[in-house]
């Protein structure tokens, strides 16, 4: 291992708003957070929203920057990455921002019922030929629906056709609320909501401005789980 992630591993730890449950801690079902984000990371009682798979956290930190009134946790089991989050979300003076490094089938053990009010996925694995391990697949929408409050929302983002299309289809078999949805965001959705919801969707991840380059279409869907 490299000394630079050995350093970035080591800070993550001196970092408030990083959360690093133990595998023991989290099957013992002993997490103090859950259910408690709000009271003991943030210090307040706000809306709860989640990103999963987070990556870097740029779009964590970007919701985080339009959205004071509202707290967010960015997850993801790659401490790199989250370090790379939580030194910026110091560098902007972001306090309503916080990261959880664990892997997203953890969900339950770590967030308390109907905890959460919205989700995020963006430009997660659509895991191809393992349609049972998809962030939309009937599994995780059943997490989802422990976790999210009732009226609770989720978002996909994905260059991904085959996970765009996959979630609508879940979204139609499971008979979920589906508010929008878009083939392609930038030549047909931010065209057509508020200012408010133009500035979320034109957040852009490493990845996704690399994708852009690349001349790939970016998918987007926001839906209920009751």
């Amino acid at each position: 291992m490299g000394k630079n992630k050995l350093a970035r591993f080591a800070e993550n730890l001196t970092f408030k708003h990083v959360v690093q449950p133990g595998f023991e801690e989290l099957v013992q079902g002993r997490f103090p957070l859950k259910g408690r984000w709000n009271a003991e990371l943030f210090g307040r009682e706000a809306p709860l929203v989640l990103e999963l798979g987070c990556g870097r956290g740029e779009y964590t930190l970007g919701l985080a920057a339009l959205h004071p009134e509202r707290n967010f946790i960015g997850v993801d089991i790659k401490g790199a990455r989250i370090w790379r989050g939580a030194r910026n979300a110091v560098e902007q003076g972001l306090t309503n921002v916080a990261f959880l490094r664990t892997h997203v089938d953890h969900l339950l053990q770590c967030f308390g019922q109907h905890e959460a009010d919205e989700i995020w996925l963006t430009f997660s694995d659509p895991q191809i030929g393992k349609a049972r391990k998809r962030l939309t697949s009937p599994l995780f929408l059943a997490r989802y629906k422990e976790v999210l409050k009732p009226g609770g929302l989720i978002h996909l983002k994905t260059d991904s056709p085959l996970l765009y299309e996959y979630t609508l289809e879940q979204i139609a078999e499971h008979r979920l609320p589906l508010h929008e949805h878009s083939a392609n965001v930038y030549t047909d959705l931010v065209n057509r909501v508020s200012p408010d919801e133009q500035a979320v969707l034109n957040i852009r991840t490493y990845y996704e401005q690399m994708w852009l380059t690349e001349g790939r279409t970016i998918h987007y869907a926001r839906f209920g789980i009751s």
